[in-house]
């Protein structure tokens, strides 16, 4: 009776999250071209309704909306990841990727310590701009434990930055002259948001736009080894924080912490899903309800998100991360151009 009467806390806070995710990808659906995710949208919906409206019966479902179900909508999203895509796209798009990866987590990391952010954040924003936007955002939040108002700062960071160059990347690929496979590669590597290179992509031309997708996908096949890599540098992290120094200090850790506990469980599905999905075992229409249930769970995570956060905290983070991301995303975009140049694509 106890167990019931705990879990019926969640539904009025977890059907608010999902109402306003139908919402958003309601909206999404009337706009004309797709400017902007429903994430995006959900995650603004959200902080605004908080703005006016947060009554405490929403927030055991809130919180389980943006940590539970959230975890549960990135497990799914393996089911849509295959390794096959690189083939498909090919080794010159793996190799602008990996410099612009390099060029997010490495000048990010200094970028944001010349800001003031601290580690979270400006690992959110360089993961937002380095892999795919909110999604990658909403993958590694949980894995570094990040708080809910720096998962809004760093989508904030991202999508100002997208909406930019949805307009402006047309533009520049005409006056530099790309063709239609630099271009895509191009808007592929650099622009944020799947939705945004769907944008961007197709303003240029349809070929661009088609080659811009592929790249896009493929690049989302980061988010593996990145959310291994940042579990595990967490995991560390934790362990230097418990630990007191010396010998004594990593005995006493290791008697009372259970590294398996800390390691992100939800990681373990998500991968089997990837893995089991490359080797051909999940029919394509399975694949693709997992992958548009996770989309709508993720939406649904960050209205939870946009819930907990009020414009008001926004504001105390100042301008830093605005300008952070608009640091890292400047960069990718000429360090990507830079490469096709240097590779002879252009």
């Amino acid at each position: 009776m106890e167990f019931i009467k705990s879990k019926s806390k969640i539904i009025p806070g977890f059907f608010v999250s999902i109402l306003i995710a139908a919402c958003a990808r309601f909206i999404e659906g009337l706009l004309p071209i797709h400017l902007v995710g429903a994430s995006v949208i959900a995650l603004f919906i959200g902080m605004t309704v908080n703005s006016f409206w947060k009554p405490s019966i929403l927030n055991p479902g809130l919180k389980f909306t943006s940590k539970k179900i959230l975890k549960l909508a990135i497990i799914l999203l393996g089911a849509s990841l295959s390794v096959n895509t690189i083939l498909t796209v090919g080794k010159i798009s793996l190799s602008v990727m990996v410099f612009t990866l390099l060029t997010c987590f490495g000048g990010g990391y200094f970028i944001g310590k010349a800001l003031g952010l601290n580690w979270e954040l400006s690992n959110l924003i360089s993961a937002g701009t380095g892999i795919c936007g909110g999604s990658a955002i909403a993958a590694i939040a949980p894995v570094i434990d990040a708080q809910d108002r720096e998962i809004a700062y760093a989508m904030s960071a991202t999508f100002l930055f997208d909406m930019a160059m949805i307009v402006l990347f047309p533009i520049m690929g005409r006056w530099l002259g790309l063709s239609d496979m630099a271009y895509g590669l191009w808007a592929g590597t650099a622009v944020n948001d799947t939705s945004s290179v769907v944008a961007a992509g197709y303003a240029f031309s349809e070929v661009a736009g088609d080659f811009a997708t592929m790249v896009k996908l493929t690049r989302t096949l980061s988010i593996i080894p990145t959310v291994i890599v940042f579990a595990l540098i967490n995991i560390r992290l934790k362990k230097k924080t418990e630990s007191p120094g010396g010998e004594k200090g990593k005995e006493s850790l290791a008697e009372k912490v259970n590294f398996m506990s800390l390691f992100p469980w939800f990681i373990l599905g998500f991968l089997a899903l990837s893995i089991i999905n490359s080797l051909g075992f999940i029919p394509p229409d399975v694949s693709t309800s997992a992958k548009e249930l996770s989309k709508f769970l993720m939406v649904a995570a960050l209205s939870a998100i946009g819930l907990n956060t009020s414009f008001k905290e926004m504001k105390k983070a100042g301008f830093a991360p605005m300008l952070h991301g608009f640091i890292v995303s400047v960069l990718v975009v000429i360090v990507a151009i830079t490469v096709e140049w240097g590779m002879g694509i252009i």
